[in-house]
């Protein structure tokens, strides 16, 4: 015999129900509104993370901080050990593949980065690029021994300094003590607002730099403290006479440049201190050598540098592809070529232009004009956002300047992407493409700058979920406001049939139980 319902539970019918009778329109007018506007915050909120940080917010916090709270994965369990161990050799080889690189065609500081914020009130570098600066100036200008002559021990505290005043000020008082040259090195880079100035200075530089380059190299052999000496001896000389060939290219006097460079070139072959390839002076020679239209001499640079064992760069891939566009550029017409097929020299041309874009994949853009340029930054970040405004920036001219090429460009870039294996984890001709390249591009680019990214990230669930949330509810609210009688009977409808399962759980819960135990358990 079943038991008859008891007074519990036909109290919670009745309250409900007269619950749901009382609310009024109004009521279910406020709520979707309100939950339309809750989610619509939280999708503008989680639309801008997602456009400066490349991810979700909801998900950055559920994998960094729930995911542990829920019970994640037990890095101490043995057989979790090799996967610990793979993703931290991951992690090792993507911070290897964002190592960022001196731009070797940066700008001046004083004559022509200040100038820009003068005249547009941005800041063109960033902080993390400026503190980059700061400690390659550390690395090449200083040694272990400069306290033991007072103006290289100021220097030493100027290169740390924050403030560029404040280091203007230390070079001058450097100066007052002796003919120091990294302290001409600083004012030319930071306090000469022509580059006229900057290379009077740099002329200063020279000259006593060179006194003592002679000097350390004849102790060099005497000790590890001289041996030091002439090594930032050494990088001091290179970095001033790299930065007055870059003073005459760009006073116009190319010619003068590309000697210069040529003999810096020689000079960092026969030295082996490691930090005189950091420079990459063989990229300011292929630039100076377009600007004189000298492509034999750039074919044979090519040749010596864009080796396997050398790090490829944009400049290396680009201007091979631009030498092969070059042969075929000015005759070329993609109808033709779609109807008798392309030739041999066409191929070869072709090629080279897919292999750039897979290494940079962000550079055509800039070459068509499909994207603005800006100052490029004192770093890069090879295949990145930034190493391709440092290529286009300097070598766009160059592009233009041959017949077809930009024509040829336009017409093959796109192409580079069918031939990449997907997922990208595969490489083509190079190694697959660094996850980590936005990550850095934030940081060495400037805010007002869109950095372009590759590959397109989809939008993450969350950003989906909350704008199709948001919208719904939107639409509840305007359809109540709207229709609010009709409204009201679907909503009591609906709350009706969402508690009916639950209703009829209570019902077969009192039909076993008896009802003076469910009597003491209302009760309880």
């Amino acid at each position: 015999m079943t038991a008859a319902p008891g007074p519990a539970m036909f109290g919670t019918e009745s309250s409900l129900s007269m619950f749901l009778n009382t609310l009024t329109p109004k009521f279910y007018v406020a709520l979707t509104g309100t939950s339309s506007l809750i989610s619509g915050l939280i999708l503008i909120f989680e639309w801008w993370y997602f456009r400066k940080y490349g991810t979700s917010f909801i998900e950055q916090v559920s994998v960094s901080h729930l995911r542990p709270l829920l019970g994640g994965v037990d890095s101490s369990s043995p057989s979790n050990s090799n996967a610990s161990n793979g993703e931290a050799d991951s992690s090792r080889q993507s911070v290897s593949e964002c190592k960022v690189w001196r731009n070797p065609l940066n700008l001046f500081r004083g004559a022509e980065y200040n100038r820009y914020t003068w005249v547009t009130g941005r800041e063109p570098l960033t902080y993390y690029d400026m503190n980059l600066s700061a400690q390659d100036h550390q690395t090449f200008f200083t040694c272990d021994s400069d306290h033991l002559r007072p103006a290289d021990a100021i220097m030493q505290k100027a290169w740390r300094e924050r403030n560029p005043q404040a280091r203007i000020s230390a070079a001058h008082e450097a100066l007052e003590l002796e003919d120091c040259a990294t302290a001409y090195i600083l004012l030319a880079e930071e306090e000469a607002t022509t580059i006229m100035e900057a290379e009077r200075l740099f002329k200063q530089a020279l000259k006593a730099g060179e006194g003592c380059y002679r000097r350390s190299q004849q102790l060099q052999h005497h000790g590890t403290q001289y041996e030091a000496q002439h090594r930032r001896d050494t990088n001091v000389l290179v970095y001033i006479k790299r930065r007055l060939a870059m003073c005459s290219r760009k006073l116009g006097r190319t010619r003068e440049a590309v000697k210069m460079m040529r003999d810096l070139c020689v000079f960092q072959l026969m030295k082996e201190f490691p930090l005189l390839s950091m420079f990459n002076i063989h990229e300011n020679l292929l630039e100076s050598l377009l600007e004189l239209q000298n492509y034999a001499d750039v074919q044979a640079v090519l040749a010596k540098y864009d080796d396997i064992s050398l790090p490829k760069s944009a400049t290396i891939c680009y201007t091979a592809a631009l030498l092969k566009a070059r042969a075929v550029s000015d005759k070329f017409s993609p109808e033709a070529a779609s109807r008798r097929g392309l030739s041999t020299a066409e191929m070869n041309a072709v090629e080279a232009i897919h292999r750039a874009v897979e290494f940079n994949p962000h550079v055509p853009k800039y070459l068509l004009e499909m994207k603005s340029l800006i100052l490029p930054p004192e770093h890069i970040l090879k295949r990145g956002d930034s190493e391709a405004i440092a290529y286009a920036f300097f070598h766009l001219q160059h592009w233009k300047r041959v017949e077809g090429a930009l024509n040829l460009l336009h017409c093959t870039w796109e192409g580079t992407f069918r031939m990449i294996p997907y997922p990208l984890e595969k490489g083509h001709l190079f190694y697959p493409y660094p996850i980590c390249t936005e990550t850095a591009d934030r940081e060495l680019l400037p805010m007002f700058h869109e950095v372009s990214v590759y590959p397109k990230k989809e939008l993450p669930f969350f950003i989906l979920f909350t704008a199709g949330l948001c919208s719904f509810t939107a639409m509840l609210a305007l359809l109540t406001h709207q229709f609010p009688e009709l409204m009201g009977v679907f909503a009591k409808a609906f709350l009706s049939t969402l508690f009916a399962p639950l209703n009829f759980i209570m019902e077969k819960v009192e039909s076993i139980l008896p009802s003076s135990l469910w009597h003491q358990l209302t009760r309880i």
